[in-house]
């Protein structure tokens, strides 16, 4: 039998339960916790226990350890909402929806282990068939969950050994000069608006998304150069009352660095003269203020030129890619490229950019002739 005031009464089951106030939401009402007990003595040291914790300030560990991964990749995810880019979130939600809480959501937290993690980027890697560069991806996000899901226990969680899976270097591919050259050729033959971006694209290295933000008042003859400030993607919409399941945003560059300013060459900048509009505010593809080229229309235009061109393995970025390599093989300065591109560092620009063609190591080998080779 309870006593009066205690909240502590025997259940059907032959347990006894102690009821005790843990705290009171925004509308004024109690919110309970609860504490079982063989007898009526455990139920009410437990419960004791339970108030004199939380007078103490320390977090309720039974609750804690009832609770599932899921919702702490959502707090997770709500509190870095505001210090990305929409881009970026965008990103993190796709992965932490599509990967990580329907095969992970569903674990308490301290059931999380090495091997279930293992688990989960073998199933990534060899089941759903995703590339090592997109495990890595889904890896180093649950890293972070995992860690912030630490923080917040009141007690030590397992150690959690996460390995990401080795990045294969995949060769990009770069045109030929002889294949840049026809390309070319099939560009200039009746312009429009899309084979002018392509162009422009390959004459100055720069992101599809870049060429397809650009406006006129970004473009300067006097000066012959192109200013870099926005870019445009097509992304998921994840807004609760959205309309449609993708939006349009333009916004700015990846990085600050690739905030940045391009110097033309004459013929470049030719080329821009022949295509100009006075209204700065025009998109540079479709020559209107309230009128843009999206990056997919243009990859499809891409791929429809190529093809007439007979060339295969060509994206936007094997137009980023050629330039760079065009840069090098006139011995463009590898810091003034690396500005020129919107890259971080040199460093990135020699790993991922610089790219040795079969002509440039020709020439060089032909070099060897001065010393009797």
């Amino acid at each position: 039998m309870s006593k009066k005031g205690e909240n502590i009464y025997k259940r059907k089951d032959g347990r006894w339960e102690a009821r005790y106030i843990k705290g009171y939401r925004p509308d004024g009402t109690a919110k309970y916790g609860y504490r079982y007990g063989k007898t009526y003595r455990q139920a009410k040291e437990k419960v004791t226990q339970a108030k004199a914790d939380m007078l103490a300030g320390k977090p309720d560990a039974i609750i804690y350890r009832r609770r599932r991964f899921a919702p702490y990749c959502d707090e997770w995810l709500q509190l870095h909402r505001n210090r990305i880019k929409e881009s970026t979130f965008v990103k993190y939600f796709g992965i932490l929806e599509k990967h990580i809480k329907p095969r992970l959501g569903g674990f308490f937290v301290q059931s999380l282990s090495s091997v279930i993690v293992e688990q989960f980027a073998h199933e990534l890697l060899y089941e759903q068939k995703l590339s090592p560069k997109t495990v890595k991806d889904i890896l180093v996000l649950l890293g972070s969950v995992i860690k912030y899901t630490a923080r917040q226990m009141p007690e030590p969680l397992p150690a959690i050994e996460i390995v990401c899976p080795k990045e294969q270097k995949k060769e990009m591919r770069v045109l030929t000069r002889e294949e840049q050259t026809r390309f070319v050729q099939y560009l200039l033959s009746d312009m429009d608006p899309y084979k002018f971006g392509v162009l422009l694209t390959l004459l100055t290295g720069m992101r599809i998304g870049e060429i397809c933000a650009l406006q006129w008042g970004d473009v300067s003859l006097q000066e012959q150069t192109i200013r870099v400030r926005s870019t445009m993607q097509r992304l998921r919409d994840c807004d609760a009352d959205r309309t449609s399941r993708t939006k349009i945003i333009i916004s700015e560059p990846k990085s600050d660095t690739s905030v940045r300013a391009i110097p033309l060459t004459e013929y470049a900048a030719a080329l821009c003269k022949s295509q100009w509009c006075s209204n700065t505010a025009a998109f540079v593809l479709s020559g209107k203020p309230d009128r843009y080229i999206e990056p997919r229309t243009m990859q499809y235009r891409l791929e429809k030129y190529t093809k007439a061109c007979g060339l295969e393995g060509v994206h936007f970025h094997t137009l980023r890619h050629t330039f760079a390599t065009r840069c090098v093989e006139v011995d463009f300065e590898i810091k003034s490229l690396s500005e020129v591109l919107g890259h971080s560092s040199p460093r990135i620009t020699l790993e991922r950019y610089v790219h040795s063609s079969m002509e440039l190591k020709r020439d060089n080998m032909k070099k060897l002739a001065a010393i009797g080779y």
